[in-house]
């Protein structure tokens, strides 16, 4: 919720509450800064070496996907491939985690310039894909703009929301869009987890072996 959600929600509740009623009406709160540090204080951190130095911790690699909108019935919207795509939703995310057991929640962060992120808004659902290590060359393709993300790529509905499940995924996690908040130049996403899984394990009991990205390359894991 922006700040003039948040104005016009406590105006709402203070209404409920039995408050006088505001005589007109309520002018939003300017929008936050979202410089870390001010023009006289200590230089930020060089972005290069941001990267190369918290390119050190490795992570797992997900997918997150959501489903294709409905039909539209608007004229104005029907012929505009852009204003109404007719594609499910997906972009390659590294920066996921569990948040919380009760109730389960998880996070994911987005850039503020994702195109895909708004579609994902807009449909209120998402499905994680955690990869597997055969999976590096699926991963360059959703992490790619401007291309048709699904072409030639197995997938079946999630469970709940409808939103797809990549075939060869080590794991998925259905959710419904809980929270978003603002962290700089990205978005930090909330997940309540409706459903979730992982593919029938081997003989031996063990699941496949997960996608690593480490330095700026994908790896696998060794015990």
């Amino acid at each position: 919720m922006g700040h003039a959600g948040m104005a016009a929600a406590a105006v709402r509740y203070l209404r409920s509450a039995g408050e006088p009623k505001t005589a007109g009406p309520v002018d939003p709160l300017p929008r936050p800064d979202l410089r870390a540090v001010g023009d006289d204080e200590r230089a930020p951190i060089d972005p290069a070496e941001f990267r190369r130095v918290l390119g050190n911790f490795a992570t797992g690699v997900t997918v997150i996907t959501a489903p294709a909108p409905a039909p539209t019935t608007d004229p104005a919207t029907a012929t505009d491939p852009e204003a109404a795509p007719t594609a499910p939703a997906g972009f390659a995310c590294q920066s996921f985690a569990a948040l919380s057991l009760d109730p389960p929640l998880i996070a994911f962060m987005v850039a503020r310039t994702s195109t895909t992120w708004p579609r994902i808004a807009r449909a209120g659902v998402f499905c994680v894909n955690v990869l597997g290590a055969h999976q590096g060359d699926l991963c360059r393709g959703f992490a790619v703009s401007g291309s048709d993300k699904f072409a030639g790529v197995a997938h079946e509905p999630s469970p709940v929301s409808g939103s797809p499940r990549l075939a060869g995924a080590t794991a998925w996690i259905d959710c419904a869009v809980h929270a978003v908040h603002t962290g700089g130049d990205h978005l930090i996403v909330v997940g309540r987890v409706n459903a979730l899984g992982t593919p029938d394990p081997d003989a031996d009991g063990n699941g496949a072996a997960p996608l690593l990205f480490h330095r700026g390359r994908f790896g696998d894991f060794t015990a």
